[in-house]
């Protein structure tokens, strides 16, 4: 029995997909958003779905403590504008610690989703084997990340194994419901469709040219790919990059999509609005070698092949969903 958190939502519902197609339905999809406000599982076949704060009455089971084996946690707020800490520290650290304490107690083993947002600026670099107090999130989002991974590390009791995913820029099928925080990918294809030209931010640093802004992308289908992986494979626990392991530009994307769409690139340059521009990032990549150390596999899936698996086999389909 696999416990998914976030099932209903973005890779949550992913990993489900994921695991369908490795023949795995005995699945437990927990999430704060019910079936009846949107369902992403609408395709997939699962045991039984609950509400985030029925799944501890569910872990109290005798029965169930013996079943489970996985716990793959990726419930969370998302939002990196999210001004709330009480909200934050509530359900990305005490959510998560219950969890982790639960999966040592019994020694199950757990994924959960960290965030390439602890990294920050970057000034100390994007390598998962950075002592996490020297990072410094720019936001309370990476905050509400950051912490639990410090805490972690310092447990005694410990899942039997445990992995804690620092995503970078994420994006593929069933992000559809993350409204401002889907990905650039995703919104830029409708800004394409609908008025032939695409918005993206001017540069405020002289080290980068308008658009050439680096982020690391990594399709949604490499991410869960490499989450059955672990579960495969059950590498040294601590923390990893989930990245493609490249920077690539935002014109990189937008002349990918246009590419895609069979349209001519088009981009109308816009301001930084003055509420992110401290905490905007020029640069991102995923230092991966961590990863690969533990001869775990490359990923399958490069900036314009995915651009085109997102465009052609999903977005512009009348049923998009995984």
């Amino acid at each position: 029995m696999i416990i998914i958190t976030g099932a209903n939502g973005f890779i949550g519902s992913a990993m489900v997909w994921q695991l369908n197609q490795a023949g795995i339905t005995d699945i437990i999809a927990v999430d704060s958003v019910g079936l009846d406000q949107r369902n992403l599982l609408l395709k997939r076949q699962y045991s039984q779905f609950f509400l985030h704060q029925e799944l501890w009455s569910f872990l109290a089971q005798p029965e169930i403590q013996k079943k489970v084996t996985w716990v793959i946690h990726m419930g969370a707020c998302s939002s990196t504008t999210e001004k709330n800490w009480d909200f934050l520290y509530a359900n990305n650290f005490q959510y998560s610690q219950r969890l982790f304490e639960w999966c040592s107690q019994y020694q199950k083993n757990l994924i959960y989703a960290s965030s390439a947002a602890t990294y920050g600026a970057g000034e100390n670099g994007f390598d998962d084997m950075t002592d996490s107090e020297k990072l410094k999130p720019l936001n309370l989002y990476g905050e509400s990340k950051i912490i639990m991974d410090r805490w972690a590390v310092k447990q005694s009791a410990q899942p039997a194994n445990w992995y804690a995913l620092k995503f970078f820029n994420v994006f593929g099928p069933n992000e559809y419901e993350k409204g401002s925080m889907a990905s650039v990918a995703y919104k830029a294809y409708h800004q394409i469709r609908e008025k032939n030209e695409l918005g993206l931010f001017k540069s405020y640093n002289p080290q980068y040219k308008d658009g050439e802004q680096l982020r690391d992308f990594i399709y949604v289908k490499d991410v869960v790919r490499w989450m059955n992986e672990l579960m495969e494979k059950k590498p040294k626990s601590g923390i990893y990059n989930m990245g493609f392991g490249s920077a690539r530009s935002w014109l990189d994307m937008a002349k990918s999509l246009f590419s895609g769409m069979s349209k001519d690139l088009k981009i109308n340059w816009l301001e930084i609005p003055d509420d992110i521009k401290n905490q905007y990032q020029y640069y991102t990549k995923a230092e991966m070698k961590n990863w690969f150390s533990q001869n775990l596999s490359q990923p399958e899936w490069p900036l314009e092949k995915a651009i085109d698996d997102y465009v052609r086999n999903y977005l512009s389909e009348s049923d998009p969903w995984l």
